[in-house]
């Protein structure tokens, strides 16, 4: 990983250490939090894989807030900061199968004309995923954006109709269509559609390049660039694009990385 990162850097291992209310959860699709330095000065950038990561300041110290990807494989990364990297070690996780059955095929070999609508959503999906807005943050905590059973399906390896496709990489929370889905912590929508995979869907950038993605819901009640407080409705459960009955697709996102909500949301 240091190499692929071309990182000129006097290396640093070090344990990552965070504020006790920071996440630490050193895994693939985790989170790792790590003391910057000293807040004496204005917010260092920190990069990991060549792209910002979220800072806020602690006590007196500034600490970064790295999403790993879902694919890292075990052992050390690097986050550049100050000149240097430090090199964080990432254990192994071992994530399971699901294996689902849609009924609509063309949701599992989607046909010409599916597949170029697919590219275009992805190029908009890709563009408010990776999305930085320099604010300062006071925290990372997410409210729960519905009420209902959360499942662990975070980083699953899934099989539709027995085909092999990308892990999942958000929380499926259940509830009865209609319910209404709120703001997790105050944000602003970035992007808003209905996306073949998806369904309706509201992306929300918190700041500092931690998003939240909404899938598959059955209205969407807010608008695209309109901000939104904590609690506030921007849509109600559904049962929009691939989906095998009314759930919420929930996706939580740090510097362009999905990471896994469980991690994120306040207990």
């Amino acid at each position: 990983m240091t190499e692929r990162l071309g990182l000129l850097f006097a290396c640093l291992l070090l344990p990552a250490v965070a504020a006790a209310d920071l996440p630490q959860a050193p895994r693939p699709g985790g989170i790792v939090s790590i003391d910057v330095g000293a807040a004496d000065t204005a917010a260092p950038e920190v990069t990991y894989d060549g792209r910002r990561v979220l800072t806020m300041r602690r006590d007196g110290r500034w600490f970064a807030v790295v999403g790993v990807p879902l694919d890292t494989a075990p052992g050390t990364i690097a986050v550049a900061t100050h000149g240097d990297a430090r090199l964080i070690d990432i254990l192994e996780h071992a994530y399971s199968e699901q294996r689902l059955t849609v009924k609509n095929q063309s949701y599992v070999t989607p046909d010409d004309a599916q597949l170029e609508r697919i590219a275009r959503e992805r190029e908009i999906i890709d563009a408010a995923l990776n999305n930085f807005r320099s604010i300062d943050m006071d925290g990372v905590a997410l409210q729960s954006p519905v009420d209902g059973p959360r499942s662990s399906s975070f980083g699953l390896r899934r099989f539709f109709n027995d085909q092999p496709r990308s892990p999942h990489k958000g929380m499926d929370i259940a509830a009865d269509t209609g319910t209404p889905i709120r703001a997790p912590r105050n944000g602003v929508v970035t992007a808003t559609g209905d996306y073949f995979f998806n369904g309706n869907t509201v992306i929300v950038d918190h700041g500092q390049g931690l998003v939240t993605m909404y899938c598959h819901l059955s209205d969407i009640s807010v608008a695209e660039g309109a901000s939104v407080a904590a609690g506030e409705p921007i849509g109600a459960v559904g049962a929009t694009g691939r989906v095998t009955g009314p759930h919420l697709h929930f996706g939580t996102y740090l510097n362009g990385t999905a990471v896994d909500p469980a991690i994120l949301l306040e207990q």
